[in-house]
């Protein structure tokens, strides 16, 4: 029984497998026949605005980034902190950097990362800064 188990599996596997093969395959005919229009079968906005826009939904529908955007202009003592330490650089481009940075998992790595953006161009490294900023972050997240 195990053994039917095992083979209807693999059948599966290998038909998979079998359909990506004859989409590639394909794929490489039409760039072979039609050179780099090939891509027009492919993408259905060619000629859109999709890759200006690319990720734009990942960014305006993100929850945690309203938290971060809006505790960064907050009267808290460290986001007056951050504000100060950015100077001209933009907000909403430290907050989506702090966003990203708020996904790495190792914490000696996420401090890094937002000593990193804390730092900018030139700037010192505020280290009690960025700890603050981390813990207040944990708190609203």
């Amino acid at each position: 029984m195990a053994n039917k188990r095992e083979t209807h599996r693999c059948d599966n596997q290998v038909d998979t497998f079998s359909e990506a093969l004859a989409t590639a395959r394909q794929m490489q005919q039409s760039w072979l026949t039609y050179g780099v229009d090939f891509v027009n079968f492919y993408v259905e906005d060619v000629d859109g605005d999709w890759l200006e826009t690319w990720g734009n939904d990942e960014i305006l529908d993100n929850s945690r980034l309203d938290a971060i955007k809006e505790f960064l202009v907050s009267n808290d003592s460290v986001a007056v902190k951050v504000r100060k330490d950015l100077g001209e650089r933009s907000l909403f481009d430290f907050a989506v950097n702090l966003e990203e940075s708020w996904r790495i998992s190792e914490t000696n790595d996420r401090l890094s990362a937002v000593r990193n953006l804390l730092a900018g161009q030139g700037n010192s490294i505020d280290t009690d800064l960025a700890n603050s900023l981390l813990v207040k972050l944990a708190e609203i997240l």
